[in-house]
């Protein structure tokens, strides 16, 4: 073994056992606070809605598929596709840990809907829409 090879592998075992303790200005150790940990935000639900026609003006629609998205902070977004056009929007729970909400949707064509809704347990509930042009719709959700 070459003493350069030697002086090194001799440096290195004495270091092994060391390690670093970061200083302040004044040259005392400082303290250093672990990082917070962030809890994971749990990931989006997403429920089917089906609204049912309720009156003459929404019976020309026939039933109308929905998807409602909850991101489990009380906020989400509402979708649906009525008489071929797209409505998107918000829902939105009274409180985060609340069951009633709100989901309205804008359409490509002007048109919108308005839902209120109730969740009976974490994936079902149930509500009412009425769009602009007076059709009213009983909402399901889950199932």
């Amino acid at each position: 073994m070459t003493k350069t090879l030697a002086l090194t592998l001799a440096a290195a075992a004495l270091l092994a056992g060391c390690y670093v303790v970061p200083m302040g200005p004044d040259g005392k150790p400082v303290t250093v606070q672990p990082a917070a940990v962030q809890p994971a935000t749990p990931p989006a639900a997403q429920f089917t809605a089906r609204l049912y026609p309720q009156n003459e003006a929404a019976r020309r629609y026939g039933l109308v598929q929905a998807t409602v998205t909850h991101n489990h902070t009380g906020h989400g977004a509402f979708s649906a596709i009525i008489g071929g056009e797209r409505f998107t929007g918000d829902a939105t729970r009274q409180s985060a840990s609340s069951r009633e909400g709100t989901a309205n949707g804008a359409g490509e064509r002007g048109n919108y809907i308005n839902c209120t809704y109730r969740m009976n347990d974490s994936a079902l509930g149930s509500g009412k829409c009425r769009m602009n042009d007076g059709a009213e719709f009983a909402m399901h959700i889950g199932g």
